[in-house]
Protein backbone atom coordinates (compact mmCIF):
# COMPACT_ATOMS: atom_id res chain seq x y z
CA UNK A 1 0.00 0.00 0.00
CA UNK A 2 1.40 3.41 -0.98
CA UNK A 3 0.44 5.20 2.19
CA UNK A 4 -2.07 5.20 4.97
CA UNK A 5 -3.01 6.48 8.35
CA UNK A 6 -1.71 3.51 10.32
CA UNK A 7 1.12 3.81 12.83
CA UNK A 8 3.31 1.10 11.33
CA UNK A 9 6.99 1.96 11.20
CA UNK A 10 6.68 4.80 13.72
CA UNK A 11 7.26 2.94 16.97
CA UNK A 12 3.68 1.68 17.24
CA UNK A 13 2.32 -1.68 16.06
CA UNK A 14 -0.07 -1.65 13.10
CA UNK A 15 -3.45 -0.37 14.24
CA UNK A 16 -2.25 0.75 17.68
CA UNK A 17 -4.66 3.15 19.29
CA UNK A 18 -5.76 4.58 22.58
CA UNK A 19 -9.47 4.66 23.36
CA UNK A 20 -10.60 8.17 24.26
CA UNK A 21 -13.91 9.36 25.63
CA UNK A 22 -15.68 12.06 23.69
CA UNK A 23 -17.86 14.38 25.67
CA UNK A 24 -20.58 16.04 23.72
CA UNK A 25 -24.18 16.46 22.86
CA UNK A 26 -24.07 14.89 19.41
CA UNK A 27 -23.71 11.29 20.45
CA UNK A 28 -21.76 8.84 18.29
CA UNK A 29 -19.01 6.36 19.14
CA UNK A 30 -15.97 7.27 21.17
CA UNK A 31 -13.05 8.03 18.84
CA UNK A 32 -9.84 6.11 18.47
CA UNK A 33 -6.74 8.04 19.40
CA UNK A 34 -3.49 7.48 17.53
CA UNK A 35 -0.17 8.73 18.90
CA UNK A 36 2.67 9.00 16.44
CA UNK A 37 6.23 10.15 17.03
CA UNK A 38 8.71 11.63 14.59
CA UNK A 39 11.80 13.77 14.53
CA UNK A 40 10.19 16.16 12.03
CA UNK A 41 6.49 16.71 11.37
CA UNK A 42 5.70 18.39 8.04
CA UNK A 43 2.18 19.81 7.71
CA UNK A 44 1.16 20.31 4.08
CA UNK A 45 2.01 18.33 0.95
CA UNK A 46 2.64 20.92 -1.76
CA UNK A 47 6.03 21.62 -3.28
CA UNK A 48 7.35 23.23 -0.06
CA UNK A 49 6.14 20.35 2.11
CA UNK A 50 7.52 17.72 -0.26
CA UNK A 51 10.93 19.39 -0.43
CA UNK A 52 10.97 19.86 3.35
CA UNK A 53 10.10 16.21 3.98
CA UNK A 54 12.59 14.85 1.45
CA UNK A 55 15.47 17.05 2.60
CA UNK A 56 14.78 16.33 6.29
CA UNK A 57 14.73 12.60 5.59
CA UNK A 58 18.01 12.87 3.69
CA UNK A 59 19.54 14.27 6.89
CA UNK A 60 18.62 11.03 8.67
CA UNK A 61 15.50 12.28 10.46
CA UNK A 62 12.30 10.27 10.87
CA UNK A 63 9.68 12.33 9.05
CA UNK A 64 5.88 12.34 8.92
CA UNK A 65 4.06 14.42 6.30
CA UNK A 66 0.39 15.17 6.94
CA UNK A 67 -1.96 16.77 4.43
CA UNK A 68 -5.55 17.92 4.83
CA UNK A 69 -6.23 16.78 1.28
CA UNK A 70 -4.11 14.39 -0.75
CA UNK A 71 -0.41 15.24 -0.83
CA UNK A 72 0.48 16.00 -4.42
CA UNK A 73 -3.01 17.11 -5.43
CA UNK A 74 -4.10 19.70 -2.89
CA UNK A 75 -3.17 23.34 -2.40
CA UNK A 76 -1.76 25.60 -5.09
CA UNK A 77 1.12 23.40 -6.26
CA UNK A 78 -0.78 21.27 -8.83
CA UNK A 79 -1.93 24.43 -10.63
CA UNK A 80 1.51 25.96 -11.04
CA UNK A 81 2.85 26.36 -14.53
CA UNK A 82 6.17 28.19 -14.27
CA UNK A 83 9.37 27.55 -12.35
CA UNK A 84 11.91 30.32 -11.98
CA UNK A 85 15.46 29.07 -12.59
CA UNK A 86 18.50 31.34 -12.42
CA UNK A 87 21.62 30.08 -14.16
CA UNK A 88 24.57 32.35 -15.05
CA UNK A 89 25.54 29.82 -17.76
CA UNK A 90 22.33 30.84 -19.52
CA UNK A 91 23.42 34.47 -19.49
CA UNK A 92 21.44 35.44 -16.41
CA UNK A 93 22.70 38.41 -14.42
CA UNK A 94 21.92 38.54 -10.70
CA UNK A 95 22.10 42.32 -10.49
CA UNK A 96 19.60 42.68 -13.34
CA UNK A 97 17.19 40.21 -11.76
CA UNK A 98 17.43 41.87 -8.36
CA UNK A 99 17.02 45.38 -9.78
CA UNK A 100 13.89 44.33 -11.65
CA UNK A 101 12.28 42.63 -8.64
CA UNK A 102 13.28 45.41 -6.24
CA UNK A 103 11.62 48.05 -8.39
CA UNK A 104 8.58 45.99 -9.34
CA UNK A 105 8.03 45.13 -5.68
CA UNK A 106 8.04 48.86 -4.92
CA UNK A 107 11.07 48.38 -2.69
CA UNK A 108 9.44 46.41 0.12
CA UNK A 109 10.72 42.96 -0.80
CA UNK A 110 13.08 41.30 1.65
CA UNK A 111 16.20 41.30 -0.47
CA UNK A 112 17.85 38.52 1.49
CA UNK A 113 15.03 36.11 0.65
CA UNK A 114 14.72 37.43 -2.90
CA UNK A 115 18.38 36.76 -3.57
CA UNK A 116 18.61 33.37 -1.87
CA UNK A 117 15.55 32.19 -3.81
CA UNK A 118 17.10 33.33 -7.09
CA UNK A 119 20.52 31.85 -6.31
CA UNK A 120 19.23 28.44 -5.19
CA UNK A 121 16.45 28.05 -7.76
CA UNK A 122 18.61 26.23 -10.30
CA UNK A 123 19.74 23.63 -7.76
CA UNK A 124 16.10 22.94 -6.93
CA UNK A 125 15.35 22.64 -10.66
CA UNK A 126 18.09 19.98 -10.87
CA UNK A 127 16.47 18.16 -7.92
CA UNK A 128 13.16 18.08 -9.75
CA UNK A 129 14.78 16.75 -12.92
CA UNK A 130 16.62 14.06 -10.94
CA UNK A 131 13.33 12.95 -9.38
CA UNK A 132 11.64 12.58 -12.76
CA UNK A 133 9.88 15.92 -13.25
CA UNK A 134 10.03 17.01 -16.89
CA UNK A 135 10.10 20.50 -18.33
CA UNK A 136 9.29 21.73 -21.78
CA UNK A 137 12.37 21.31 -23.96
CA UNK A 138 13.42 22.38 -27.44
CA UNK A 139 14.77 20.28 -30.28
CA UNK A 140 18.21 20.46 -28.69
CA UNK A 141 16.87 18.82 -25.52
CA UNK A 142 17.51 21.92 -23.46
CA UNK A 143 14.71 23.49 -21.39
CA UNK A 144 12.76 26.20 -23.15
CA UNK A 145 13.29 29.48 -21.33
CA UNK A 146 10.27 31.77 -21.39
CA UNK A 147 11.27 35.43 -20.92
CA UNK A 148 9.17 37.13 -18.25
CA UNK A 149 9.68 40.00 -18.81
CA UNK A 150 11.65 39.90 -22.08
CA UNK A 151 15.33 40.62 -21.73
CA UNK A 152 15.54 40.35 -17.96
CA UNK A 153 14.36 37.07 -16.43
CA UNK A 154 13.41 33.58 -17.58
CA UNK A 155 10.98 30.94 -16.37
CA UNK A 156 10.75 27.26 -17.24
CA UNK A 157 7.46 25.43 -17.74
CA UNK A 158 6.47 21.99 -16.57
CA UNK A 159 5.90 19.46 -19.33
CA UNK A 160 3.21 17.18 -18.04
CA UNK A 161 2.51 15.50 -21.36
CA UNK A 162 5.69 13.47 -20.84
CA UNK A 163 5.96 12.73 -17.17
CA UNK A 164 2.54 12.84 -15.58
CA UNK A 165 1.50 15.46 -13.07
CA UNK A 166 4.67 16.88 -11.57
CA UNK A 167 3.14 17.20 -8.11
CA UNK A 168 2.42 13.47 -8.12
CA UNK A 169 6.05 12.82 -9.04
CA UNK A 170 6.98 14.84 -5.96
CA UNK A 171 4.74 12.61 -3.86
CA UNK A 172 6.45 9.50 -5.20
CA UNK A 173 9.85 10.94 -4.30
CA UNK A 174 8.62 11.70 -0.78
CA UNK A 175 7.61 8.06 -0.36
CA UNK A 176 10.86 6.81 -1.89
CA UNK A 177 12.78 8.87 0.65
CA UNK A 178 11.16 6.96 3.52
CA UNK A 179 8.76 9.65 4.67
CA UNK A 180 5.45 8.48 6.13
CA UNK A 181 2.53 10.23 4.37
CA UNK A 182 -0.90 10.60 5.95
CA UNK A 183 -3.65 12.09 3.80
CA UNK A 184 -7.01 13.63 4.65
CA UNK A 185 -6.06 14.58 8.20
CA UNK A 186 -6.64 18.16 9.31
CA UNK A 187 -4.17 19.52 11.84
CA UNK A 188 -6.11 21.87 14.09
CA UNK A 189 -3.92 22.65 17.10
CA UNK A 190 -0.22 22.89 17.85
CA UNK A 191 1.26 21.31 20.97
CA UNK A 192 3.57 23.42 23.16
CA UNK A 193 5.84 22.56 26.05
CA UNK A 194 8.25 24.86 27.86
CA UNK A 195 7.60 27.55 25.26
CA UNK A 196 8.43 25.34 22.28
CA UNK A 197 6.26 23.61 19.69
CA UNK A 198 6.44 19.85 20.18
CA UNK A 199 3.93 18.56 17.66
CA UNK A 200 0.28 18.91 16.77
CA UNK A 201 -3.17 17.34 17.07
CA UNK A 202 -5.53 16.65 14.20
CA UNK A 203 -8.41 14.52 13.01
CA UNK A 204 -9.38 12.65 9.83
CA UNK A 205 -11.99 14.24 7.62
CA UNK A 206 -14.48 11.39 7.81
CA UNK A 207 -14.60 10.44 11.50
CA UNK A 208 -14.03 11.76 15.01
CA UNK A 209 -10.72 9.96 15.62
CA UNK A 210 -7.74 11.92 16.93
CA UNK A 211 -4.14 11.94 15.79
CA UNK A 212 -1.55 13.18 18.27
CA UNK A 213 1.80 13.87 16.64
CA UNK A 214 4.82 14.23 18.92
CA UNK A 215 7.69 15.87 17.03
CA UNK A 216 10.97 17.51 17.91
CA UNK A 217 10.51 19.98 15.06
CA UNK A 218 7.40 20.99 13.10
CA UNK A 219 7.33 22.64 9.67
CA UNK A 220 4.20 24.43 8.46
CA UNK A 221 3.91 24.15 4.66
CA UNK A 222 0.18 24.80 4.45
CA UNK A 223 0.25 27.45 1.73
CA UNK A 224 -1.15 30.94 1.83
CA UNK A 225 -4.60 31.96 2.95
CA UNK A 226 -7.99 32.33 1.31
CA UNK A 227 -11.62 32.57 2.29
CA UNK A 228 -12.74 29.49 0.38
CA UNK A 229 -11.92 30.78 -3.13
CA UNK A 230 -14.16 28.97 -5.58
CA UNK A 231 -12.80 30.24 -8.87
CA UNK A 232 -9.53 30.54 -10.76
CA UNK A 233 -7.39 28.95 -9.54
CA UNK A 234 -9.76 26.29 -8.19
CA UNK A 235 -8.26 26.05 -4.72
CA UNK A 236 -10.47 25.45 -1.70
CA UNK A 237 -8.10 24.00 0.91
CA UNK A 238 -6.29 27.22 1.85
CA UNK A 239 -8.25 28.44 4.84
CA UNK A 240 -5.56 30.12 6.93
CA UNK A 241 -5.02 27.05 9.14
CA UNK A 242 -1.27 27.34 9.58
CA UNK A 243 -0.97 31.01 10.46
CA UNK A 244 -4.05 30.80 12.73
CA UNK A 245 -2.63 27.86 14.69
CA UNK A 246 0.74 29.54 14.92
CA UNK A 247 -0.74 32.88 16.03
CA UNK A 248 -2.78 31.22 18.77
CA UNK A 249 0.38 29.43 19.92
CA UNK A 250 2.25 32.74 20.14
CA UNK A 251 4.09 33.04 16.81
CA UNK A 252 4.50 36.32 14.96
CA UNK A 253 2.72 36.75 11.63
CA UNK A 254 3.57 38.95 8.66
CA UNK A 255 1.12 41.77 8.01
CA UNK A 256 -1.54 40.91 5.45
CA UNK A 257 -2.25 44.15 3.63
CA UNK A 258 -1.04 42.95 0.22
CA UNK A 259 -3.60 40.89 -1.68
CA UNK A 260 -3.92 38.29 -4.42
CA UNK A 261 -5.74 39.57 -7.51
CA UNK A 262 -6.32 36.50 -9.67
CA UNK A 263 -9.16 36.86 -12.13
CA UNK A 264 -11.54 34.48 -13.84
CA UNK A 265 -13.87 34.55 -16.80
CA UNK A 266 -17.59 34.56 -16.20
CA UNK A 267 -18.06 31.68 -18.64
CA UNK A 268 -15.27 29.58 -17.06
CA UNK A 269 -15.64 30.22 -13.33
CA UNK A 270 -13.92 27.05 -12.17
CA UNK A 271 -10.55 27.98 -13.58
CA UNK A 272 -10.31 26.10 -16.87
CA UNK A 273 -7.78 28.67 -18.22
CA UNK A 274 -5.33 27.59 -15.53
CA UNK A 275 -5.01 24.22 -17.27
CA UNK A 276 -3.16 25.90 -20.11
CA UNK A 277 0.04 24.26 -21.22
CA UNK A 278 -0.51 21.23 -18.99
CA UNK A 279 -1.10 18.66 -21.74
CA UNK A 280 -4.80 18.41 -20.97
CA UNK A 281 -7.68 18.34 -23.42
CA UNK A 282 -8.56 22.02 -23.24
CA UNK A 283 -10.92 23.44 -25.86
CA UNK A 284 -9.25 25.90 -28.19
CA UNK A 285 -11.55 28.75 -27.24
CA UNK A 286 -10.28 28.50 -23.64
CA UNK A 287 -6.63 28.80 -24.57
CA UNK A 288 -6.53 32.46 -23.76
CA UNK A 289 -4.82 33.50 -20.56
CA UNK A 290 -6.29 36.78 -19.42
CA UNK A 291 -4.83 39.56 -17.36
CA UNK A 292 -3.04 42.88 -17.51
CA UNK A 293 0.52 42.59 -18.75
CA UNK A 294 -0.11 39.35 -20.64
CA UNK A 295 -0.27 40.86 -24.12
CA UNK A 296 -4.02 40.63 -24.68
CA UNK A 297 -5.63 43.97 -23.84
CA UNK A 298 -8.82 43.97 -21.86
CA UNK A 299 -11.44 46.65 -22.34
CA UNK A 300 -13.92 48.35 -20.06
CA UNK A 301 -17.65 48.80 -20.67
CA UNK A 302 -16.92 51.89 -22.76
CA UNK A 303 -14.65 49.91 -25.09
CA UNK A 304 -11.43 51.53 -23.90
CA UNK A 305 -8.39 49.37 -23.13
CA UNK A 306 -7.12 48.81 -19.59
CA UNK A 307 -4.73 49.46 -18.03
CA UNK A 308 -3.93 52.89 -19.47
CA UNK A 309 -0.15 52.57 -19.60
CA UNK A 310 2.23 55.37 -20.52
CA UNK A 311 3.36 55.23 -24.16
CA UNK A 312 6.15 52.71 -24.61
CA UNK A 313 6.04 51.53 -21.02
CA UNK A 314 6.17 47.79 -20.39
CA UNK A 315 7.46 47.42 -16.84
CA UNK A 316 6.61 48.79 -13.41
CA UNK A 317 3.35 50.29 -14.68
CA UNK A 318 0.55 48.20 -13.20
CA UNK A 319 -0.37 46.60 -9.89
CA UNK A 320 -3.04 44.06 -11.01
CA UNK A 321 -5.80 46.23 -9.52
CA UNK A 322 -6.79 47.70 -12.88
CA UNK A 323 -10.14 45.90 -13.03
CA UNK A 324 -11.05 47.17 -9.59
CA UNK A 325 -10.09 50.73 -10.51
CA UNK A 326 -12.30 50.52 -13.58
CA UNK A 327 -15.21 49.08 -11.60
CA UNK A 328 -14.87 51.77 -8.94
CA UNK A 329 -15.01 54.42 -11.67
CA UNK A 330 -18.27 52.93 -12.96
CA UNK A 331 -16.77 51.44 -16.10
CA UNK A 332 -17.50 47.75 -15.44
CA UNK A 333 -18.01 45.12 -16.74
CA UNK A 334 -14.55 44.26 -18.02
CA UNK A 335 -14.04 42.21 -21.17
CA UNK A 336 -11.20 40.12 -22.53
CA UNK A 337 -10.81 39.22 -26.23
CA UNK A 338 -11.17 35.60 -27.35
CA UNK A 339 -11.43 33.96 -30.80
CA UNK A 340 -15.18 33.85 -30.23
CA UNK A 341 -15.51 37.47 -29.28
CA UNK A 342 -15.11 39.36 -26.05
CA UNK A 343 -15.87 37.58 -22.76
CA UNK A 344 -16.64 39.13 -19.40
CA UNK A 345 -13.91 38.82 -16.78
CA UNK A 346 -13.96 39.54 -13.05
CA UNK A 347 -11.22 40.16 -10.55
CA UNK A 348 -10.97 39.07 -6.95
CA UNK A 349 -11.47 35.39 -7.76
CA UNK A 350 -9.16 34.35 -4.92
CA UNK A 351 -10.79 36.39 -2.19
CA UNK A 352 -8.70 36.62 0.94
CA UNK A 353 -5.46 35.26 -0.44
CA UNK A 354 -2.32 37.26 0.09
CA UNK A 355 0.27 37.97 -2.52
CA UNK A 356 2.72 35.07 -2.77
CA UNK A 357 5.08 35.10 0.21
CA UNK A 358 3.35 38.19 1.67
CA UNK A 359 1.37 36.05 4.09
CA UNK A 360 2.26 33.58 6.80
CA UNK A 361 4.73 33.27 9.64
CA UNK A 362 7.31 35.95 10.29
CA UNK A 363 10.79 34.45 9.71
CA UNK A 364 12.88 34.81 12.85
CA UNK A 365 16.12 33.86 11.10
CA UNK A 366 17.48 32.81 7.72
CA UNK A 367 16.71 29.13 8.34
CA UNK A 368 12.91 29.43 8.07
CA UNK A 369 12.43 29.29 11.84
CA UNK A 370 9.46 31.11 13.34
CA UNK A 371 9.54 33.15 16.53
CA UNK A 372 8.47 29.98 18.40
CA UNK A 373 11.21 27.42 19.11
CA UNK A 374 10.57 24.15 17.33
CA UNK A 375 8.32 25.69 14.65
CA UNK A 376 9.42 26.35 11.08
CA UNK A 377 7.58 27.42 7.94
CA UNK A 378 8.21 27.15 4.22
CA UNK A 379 6.57 28.06 0.94
CA UNK A 380 3.66 30.45 1.11
CA UNK A 381 3.30 29.69 4.82
CA UNK A 382 6.53 31.62 5.36
CA UNK A 383 5.96 35.37 5.16
CA UNK A 384 9.40 36.26 3.83
CA UNK A 385 8.31 39.07 1.45
CA UNK A 386 10.30 37.51 -1.36
CA UNK A 387 8.18 39.39 -3.92
CA UNK A 388 7.29 42.55 -2.03
CA UNK A 389 4.13 44.49 -2.85
CA UNK A 390 3.45 42.96 -6.29
CA UNK A 391 3.97 39.43 -7.62
CA UNK A 392 7.16 40.36 -9.39
CA UNK A 393 8.32 37.31 -11.32
CA UNK A 394 6.50 34.35 -12.89
CA UNK A 395 7.61 31.06 -11.36
CA UNK A 396 9.13 32.64 -8.28
CA UNK A 397 6.36 31.38 -5.99
CA UNK A 398 6.87 27.71 -6.82
CA UNK A 399 10.66 28.12 -6.88
CA UNK A 400 10.46 29.87 -3.52
CA UNK A 401 8.52 26.91 -2.15
CA UNK A 402 11.24 24.51 -3.25
CA UNK A 403 14.04 26.72 -1.88
CA UNK A 404 12.48 27.44 1.51
CA UNK A 405 11.25 23.84 1.82
CA UNK A 406 14.85 22.71 1.43
CA UNK A 407 16.16 25.24 3.95
CA UNK A 408 13.46 24.42 6.51
CA UNK A 409 13.80 20.66 6.08
CA UNK A 410 17.53 20.68 6.64
CA UNK A 411 17.36 23.09 9.60
CA UNK A 412 14.49 21.26 11.31
CA UNK A 413 16.17 17.88 10.89
CA UNK A 414 19.45 19.11 12.32
CA UNK A 415 17.65 20.59 15.31
CA UNK A 416 15.68 17.40 15.90
CA UNK A 417 18.72 15.12 15.64
CA UNK A 418 20.50 17.12 18.33
CA UNK A 419 17.68 16.52 20.80
CA UNK A 420 17.14 13.57 23.07
CA UNK A 421 13.87 11.71 23.56
CA UNK A 422 10.87 14.01 23.78
CA UNK A 423 8.07 13.44 26.27
CA UNK A 424 5.01 15.69 26.11
CA UNK A 425 2.87 16.23 29.20
CA UNK A 426 -0.64 14.77 29.23
CA UNK A 427 -2.14 18.09 30.35
CA UNK A 428 -1.05 19.81 27.13
CA UNK A 429 -2.28 16.93 25.01
CA UNK A 430 -5.64 17.02 26.81
CA UNK A 431 -5.91 20.78 26.21
CA UNK A 432 -5.27 20.39 22.50
CA UNK A 433 -7.68 17.47 22.18
CA UNK A 434 -10.43 19.45 23.89
CA UNK A 435 -9.84 22.38 21.54
CA UNK A 436 -9.99 20.11 18.50
CA UNK A 437 -13.28 18.44 19.43
CA UNK A 438 -14.95 21.46 21.07
CA UNK A 439 -17.36 22.20 18.17
CA UNK A 440 -18.52 18.57 18.19
CA UNK A 441 -19.23 18.73 21.92
CA UNK A 442 -21.90 21.40 21.52
CA UNK A 443 -25.54 20.55 20.99
CA UNK A 444 -26.24 23.79 19.15
CA UNK A 445 -24.89 27.15 18.19
CA UNK A 446 -23.93 28.57 14.81
CA UNK A 447 -23.33 26.58 11.62
CA UNK A 448 -19.84 27.05 10.17
CA UNK A 449 -21.37 27.28 6.70
CA UNK A 450 -23.53 30.21 7.78
CA UNK A 451 -20.67 32.04 9.50
CA UNK A 452 -18.43 31.49 6.47
CA UNK A 453 -21.10 32.99 4.23
CA UNK A 454 -21.32 36.03 6.52
CA UNK A 455 -17.55 36.40 6.38
CA UNK A 456 -17.44 36.17 2.60
CA UNK A 457 -20.27 38.68 2.25
CA UNK A 458 -18.37 41.06 4.54
CA UNK A 459 -14.96 40.73 2.89
CA UNK A 460 -15.90 40.14 -0.74
CA UNK A 461 -16.94 43.62 -1.93
CA UNK A 462 -14.17 45.15 -4.01
CA UNK A 463 -14.47 48.35 -1.94
CA UNK A 464 -13.35 46.45 1.19
CA UNK A 465 -10.60 44.08 0.07
CA UNK A 466 -9.15 45.95 -2.93
CA UNK A 467 -10.20 49.62 -3.03
CA UNK A 468 -9.75 50.40 0.65
CA UNK A 469 -10.67 53.34 2.86
CA UNK A 470 -10.60 53.69 6.62
CA UNK A 471 -14.33 54.00 7.22
CA UNK A 472 -15.17 50.96 5.11
CA UNK A 473 -12.36 48.91 6.61
CA UNK A 474 -13.46 49.83 10.12
CA UNK A 475 -17.07 48.91 9.36
CA UNK A 476 -15.99 45.52 8.06
CA UNK A 477 -13.71 45.04 11.06
CA UNK A 478 -16.61 45.70 13.44
CA UNK A 479 -18.59 42.90 11.81
CA UNK A 480 -15.60 40.54 11.79
CA UNK A 481 -14.96 41.21 15.48
CA UNK A 482 -18.58 40.37 16.26
CA UNK A 483 -18.06 37.07 14.47
CA UNK A 484 -14.78 36.55 16.32
CA UNK A 485 -16.21 37.24 19.76
CA UNK A 486 -19.78 35.98 19.55
CA UNK A 487 -20.21 33.50 16.68
CA UNK A 488 -16.89 31.63 16.52
CA UNK A 489 -16.95 30.49 20.19
CA UNK A 490 -20.35 28.93 19.51
CA UNK A 491 -19.61 27.11 16.26
CA UNK A 492 -20.94 23.57 16.38
CA UNK A 493 -20.47 20.45 14.27
CA UNK A 494 -22.91 17.61 13.70
CA UNK A 495 -20.40 15.32 11.99
CA UNK A 496 -16.72 15.09 11.11
CA UNK A 497 -17.20 17.10 7.94
CA UNK A 498 -18.70 20.01 9.86
CA UNK A 499 -15.91 19.69 12.43
CA UNK A 500 -13.45 20.51 9.65
CA UNK A 501 -15.61 23.39 8.49
CA UNK A 502 -15.84 24.76 12.03
CA UNK A 503 -12.06 24.89 12.39
CA UNK A 504 -11.63 26.39 8.94
CA UNK A 505 -14.25 29.06 9.67
CA UNK A 506 -12.54 29.92 12.96
CA UNK A 507 -9.23 30.30 11.15
CA UNK A 508 -10.65 32.39 8.30
CA UNK A 509 -12.32 34.83 10.69
CA UNK A 510 -9.01 35.32 12.52
CA UNK A 511 -7.26 35.89 9.20
CA UNK A 512 -9.88 38.44 8.18
CA UNK A 513 -9.19 40.40 11.36
CA UNK A 514 -5.46 40.35 10.55
CA UNK A 515 -6.12 41.49 6.99
CA UNK A 516 -8.38 44.38 7.95
CA UNK A 517 -6.12 45.59 10.76
CA UNK A 518 -3.09 45.42 8.47
CA UNK A 519 -4.89 47.40 5.77
CA UNK A 520 -5.86 50.06 8.31
CA UNK A 521 -2.34 50.14 9.77
CA UNK A 522 -0.51 50.85 6.49
CA UNK A 523 -1.59 54.43 5.84
CA UNK A 524 -0.32 54.67 2.27
CA UNK A 525 -0.80 53.00 -1.12
CA UNK A 526 1.89 50.67 -2.43
CA UNK A 527 1.86 47.84 -4.94
CA UNK A 528 -1.54 46.20 -4.78
CA UNK A 529 -2.38 47.71 -1.40
CA UNK A 530 -4.47 50.74 -2.36
CA UNK A 531 -5.91 53.18 0.17
CA UNK A 532 -8.37 55.60 -1.42
CA UNK A 533 -7.75 57.97 1.49
CA UNK A 534 -3.93 57.66 1.18
CA UNK A 535 -3.39 57.33 -2.61
CA UNK A 536 0.38 57.82 -2.57
CA UNK A 537 3.52 55.96 -1.48
CA UNK A 538 4.93 57.41 1.71
CA UNK A 539 8.73 57.18 1.55
CA UNK A 540 10.60 56.65 3.79
CA UNK A 541 7.90 56.36 6.46
CA UNK A 542 6.39 53.21 4.94
CA UNK A 543 9.52 51.57 3.61
CA UNK A 544 8.59 49.03 6.23
CA UNK A 545 6.90 45.72 6.89
CA UNK A 546 4.07 44.98 9.29
CA UNK A 547 4.34 42.30 11.96
CA UNK A 548 1.41 40.91 13.97
CA UNK A 549 1.47 39.21 17.35
CA UNK A 550 -0.83 38.61 20.28
CA UNK A 551 -0.21 40.52 23.48
CA UNK A 552 -2.46 39.99 26.51
CA UNK A 553 -5.30 38.74 24.36
CA UNK A 554 -5.13 41.65 21.90
CA UNK A 555 -3.81 41.74 18.34
CA UNK A 556 -0.86 44.11 18.13
CA UNK A 557 0.61 45.42 14.86
CA UNK A 558 4.22 46.57 14.70
CA UNK A 559 6.01 48.52 11.98
CA UNK A 560 9.41 47.00 11.12
CA UNK A 561 11.60 49.40 9.09
CA UNK A 562 13.36 47.99 6.04
CA UNK A 563 17.17 48.33 6.18
CA UNK A 564 18.14 51.71 4.82
CA UNK A 565 20.59 50.13 2.38
CA UNK A 566 17.55 48.59 0.66
CA UNK A 567 15.76 51.90 0.22
CA UNK A 568 15.41 53.40 -3.25
CA UNK A 569 17.44 56.51 -3.97
CA UNK A 570 15.16 59.14 -2.42
CA UNK A 571 16.88 61.87 -4.43
CA UNK A 572 15.25 60.42 -7.56
CA UNK A 573 11.91 62.15 -8.16
CA UNK A 574 8.84 60.28 -6.98
CA UNK A 575 7.48 59.96 -10.53
CA UNK A 576 10.62 58.13 -11.62
CA UNK A 577 10.72 55.85 -8.59
CA UNK A 578 7.06 54.92 -9.12
CA UNK A 579 5.99 55.25 -12.79
CA UNK A 580 2.52 53.89 -11.99
CA UNK A 581 0.03 56.51 -10.78
CA UNK A 582 -2.73 55.52 -8.39
CA UNK A 583 -6.19 57.05 -8.85
CA UNK A 584 -6.35 60.19 -6.74
CA UNK A 585 -2.63 61.01 -6.91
Amino acid sequence: MEQGSSTAGLGFPEGAWIKADRAGGNGGPAPNEYRLEADVLVIGGGIAGCFAAIKASEQGARVILVDKGYAGKSGQTPYARNFMAFNPAWGHNLDDWMAYINKTSEYVNNRYWTEITIRESYARYLDLVAWGVRFQTGEDGQPIRHPVPPGITDALRFDETSGGDYAQILRKQVLRSGVRVLDRIMIAELLKQDGAVVGAVGFPLDRYDLYVFIAKATILCVGACGFKPAAYPPIVQLTCDGEAMAYRAGAEILGKEFVDTHSTRMDTPVGIPNMLGRGRNVPEHLKVLMGPGRGKPETNAEGNPIPDRPAGASLYTYTYLEREFEAHAGRAPIYTPTPEGKKEVVGGACLGMSLRKADGLWPADTHCASSLPGLYAAGDALGNMQNGAVYALAGSAIAGGAVTGTIAGVAAARQALRMGKLAVGEREIARAKQAVHAPASRSGGFSPRWVTQLLQNTMMPYFVSYIKRADRLQAALSLVMFMQQHLVPRLFARDAHELRLAHETRNMVLSAEMRLRSALFRTESRGNHYREDYPRRDDPNWLAWVKIREEQGEMRLIKVPIPTEWWPDLSIPYEQRYPFRFPGE
